[in-house]
Parts: structure tokens; C-alpha cells; sequence
């Protein structure tokens, strides 16, 4: 049994689940609305505030999503009654972030600015203070979306091994190396 499939999905106060006929799961909460399409062989049912899912065999296939659309729904539930925040930190001489509607201007550092367009499901919000690296916050309701924008934002300059600047996670820890200099002695 899938350790994560067999866990009951639990839903807060406020959030509705609905399971159409041809296995589209809609969860709408406070925040807004999200929906997944399911494979027909996994099973949802609701039970007293809570989904379960449920699988037909144990054939390697249906195991493999059995977890999956567990952990989707689950997210999908998650995003809807909280949201989720992914805070973006630019470290570097000069590196500086603009926000111009949903239009995110980046100065990373090369000979031109980089213009990021957001999506519009996407809330964000840049922070500049003094004696401290400028912070990109971003905000969505749904999980994949803000994890592949956070990642492509970041790709534009990575944090690089010798002096650590770039675009990083807050928190994230960058390993640094030596240098040439280093070897000399």
C-alpha cells in the first residue's frame, strides 16, 4: 500500500470538493478555485470531511498514481484555504528588482535588463531595504505554477559557486569553492 495514497485527504472548513462523471476533481476554498483531471482507475470518495483515495489493483501502474493524485489533491486543498509563498532573494552588487503591473524588471547584473512577464494567477510583491538583499515574494493558490515561476526566475542568473551571487531561495544554502588562489601558498 502507498504510504502517501493511503493517507485520508483532510478538508478544512470552508473548502467544497466536487468529483465530476468523467473524473475532474474541483476544489474551491476562500482563496479561490483549482481543478485536476484524475485517471478513471484511481477512485475518490468523500467520507465525514475528509477524501480518501483509493486504487483498484496493485499493478505497478495504479500504485505509481495512486500517491501521485493523493499528494495533488492534497496540494490542491492546501492552496485553497492557505496559499502558498515562495520567497525569491537576489544577492549581488547592483542586482535590483522593479514590479510594473505583472511585468517583473530584473537588473542581474548583465549589460540589459531582463523582463519577466508573471502570470496573472500569480501575486507578487519586490522588497528593497537598506543594508539588505532585495527579495522577490510570490504568492498562487497553486502549487505547480509558483514552483516552476520560482524556478524559471531563478534560472535567469543562478547562484554561482565562487562568490555565491545570484537569484536563490531564501535560505537556500549555496556551497562555495575555493578559488585558484587557494592552491598557492
Amino acid at each position: 500500500m502507498s504510504r502517501i495514497g493511503k493517507l485520508p485527504v483532510t478538508l478544512p472548513a470552508g473548502v467544497q470538493v466536487q468529483v465530476s462523471e468523467d473524473n475532474v476533481v474541483t476544489v474551491k476554498g476562500k482563496l479561490g478555485e483549482l481543478r485536476q483531471t484524475v485517471d478513471p482507475a484511481i477512485e475518490i470518495s468523500q467520507e465525514d470531511g475528509k477524501l480518501i483515495v483509493s486504487r483498484p489493483t496493485d499493478e505497478k501502474e495504479h500504485r505509481s498514481k495512486h500517491g501521485l493524485y493523493r499528494a495533488l489533491i492534497q496540494n490542491m486543498v492546501t492552496g485553497v484555504s492557505e496559499g502558498y509563498t515562495q520567497v525569491l532573494e537576489m544577492v549581488g552588487v547592483g542586482y535590483r528588482a522593479n514590479l510594473d503591473g505583472k511585468l517583473l524588471d530584473l537588473s542581474l547584473g548583465f549589460s540589459h535588463h531582463v523582463y519577466f512577464e508573471l502570470p496573472p494567477e500569480i501575486d507578487v510583491a519586490v522588497t528593497a531595504e537598506r543594508g539588505k538583499n532585495p527579495t522577490i515574494i510570490l504568492k498562487a493558490i497553486d502549487k505547480q505554477l509558483l514552483g516552476q515561476v520560482a524556478a524559471k526566475i531563478r534560472s535567469l542568473r543562478k547562484p554561482e559557486p565562487y562568490k555565491g551571487k545570484g537569484v536563490r531561495y531564501l535560505g537556500e544554502v549555496v556551497r562555495k569553492k575555493a578559488g585558484k588562489s587557494a592552491d598557492k601558498k
